[in-house]
């Protein structure tokens, strides 16, 4: 993590603040993966629980690394359809200030985001593609009352805090503060 910055001095949490939740998934074609997302320490149980039951239900995801993986490059890891959590951004990648961020705090999470864009006011794009950027169930896609966002609902987590669609996004709020389940 700091070899490749995602976890760097002036980020908000320190290093033992953080888990690795390892998690087996199905992929679209079917086959079951084992899969790590690293999280907040106080989010990592119902994130075990989140995506054991979404497992149970055989929901699929692409991929699931976490974000060094990828050099701490959120839009290569956006790209390739990863699903991820805790990235204490890069100054050219920052949505929001680290101390602020849920994604710098270990309380973000972003699922499929192929089937699950969002809107990148900075380029007026929908990143990775635009293709899926329409609400339509479908294997992998999160849709307002479907199993997803269900899961996540149910445990005080919240869908889209921004002000823009981000379809792939889930937090505990925004500024990040302490979890407390519901």
């Amino acid at each position: 993590m700091k070899r490749v910055g995602v976890w760097r001095p002036g980020c908000p949490l320190a290093r033992t603040d953080l888990r690795r939740v390892e998690v087996n998934h199905y992929t679209f074609d079917g086959t079951v993966e084992r899969g790590a997302l690293v999280v907040n320490r106080d989010v990592a149980p119902a994130i075990a629980v989140i995506f054991t039951e979404l497992f149970d239900k055989k929901f699929p995801i692409r991929k699931m690394r976490p974000v060094e993986a990828y050099g701490g490059d959120v839009n290569a890891s956006l790209r390739d359809d990863n699903t991820s959590a805790y990235n204490c951004r890069r100054p050219d990648q920052i949505n929001a200030p680290p101390q602020f961020s849920p994604h710098a705090n270990g309380r973000a999470i972003d699922i499929n985001p192929r089937e699950n864009p969002w809107m990148d006011l900075r380029c007026q794009c929908w990143v990775p593609t635009p293709e899926t950027r329409a609400r339509v169930p479908g294997p992998g896609v999160i849709v307002k009352g479907g199993l997803v966002w269900r899961l996540f609902r149910e445990r005080g987590w919240i869908w889209q805090n921004i002000k823009v669609p981000d379809y792939m996004h889930f937090d505990t709020g925004y500024p990040s503060r302490p979890y407390t389940p519901s």
